[in-house]
């Protein structure tokens, strides 16, 4: 096998890691299809000047990894891509990741989702003594919100290691990917 076969396999390749990556990321707001989301449209011509809602920097990314993924397990659901939308703006955050990240709530995950933080907030509750002469409601709907902000810190950290490493393989991937440009 010659050297430009083996070019050609390992190029194939990256580039339909690439793609994939691509098409996985195509529904996603960039500037240019901000038109098509009904709320984030009215925002756009702001939205398109904000460069710091489309850096993919670690300092754009992990504000928005943070508060999107508390926001995602938040009992918002409904004003999820509207609040992460503004937290976007607040912490200077990339915009896609966070709206993104507001998608793991959705109709399919809603009910195991809202259970898993109700769960988790009753038990920090019971853990920290408060509440308990709260009435049911009450009780249930504070427990929602502290198992939701739990549940996305949890997440968060783990996301984080995630993105540390998929930014690693990045830098192995673009290394690679000169490499074979210049034996090329």
């Amino acid at each position: 096998m010659s050297s430009r076969d083996d070019f050609d396999r390992q190029h194939r390749k990256l580039m339909r890691r690439k793609r994939w990556l691509r098409k996985l990321l195509r529904p996603l707001p960039r500037r240019a299809n901000l038109a098509r989301y009904p709320f984030l449209k009215r925002f756009a011509v702001q939205a398109r000047k904000a460069a710091f809602l489309w850096s993919f920097k670690r300092a754009q990314v992990m504000p928005s990894l943070y508060l999107g993924m508390v926001l995602a397990f938040l009992p918002v659901y409904g004003l999820q891509i509207i609040l992460g939308f503004a937290g976007a703006f607040l912490v200077r955050g990339n915009l896609t990741v966070m709206i993104a990240l507001q998608m793991i709530t959705n109709p399919l995950t809603i009910v195991p989702v809202y259970g898993l933080t109700g769960w988790v907030g009753l038990l920090a509750m019971d853990a920290l003594d408060i509440g308990a002469d709260w009435g049911t409601p009450l009780r249930l709907t504070n427990a929602l919100f502290v198992g939701g902000v739990l549940v996305g810190l949890v997440t968060a950290v783990l996301a984080d290691g995630l993105w540390r490493f998929a930014a690693w393989e990045a830098g192995v991937f673009r290394r690679r990917l000169e490499h074979l440009r210049a034996t090329r």
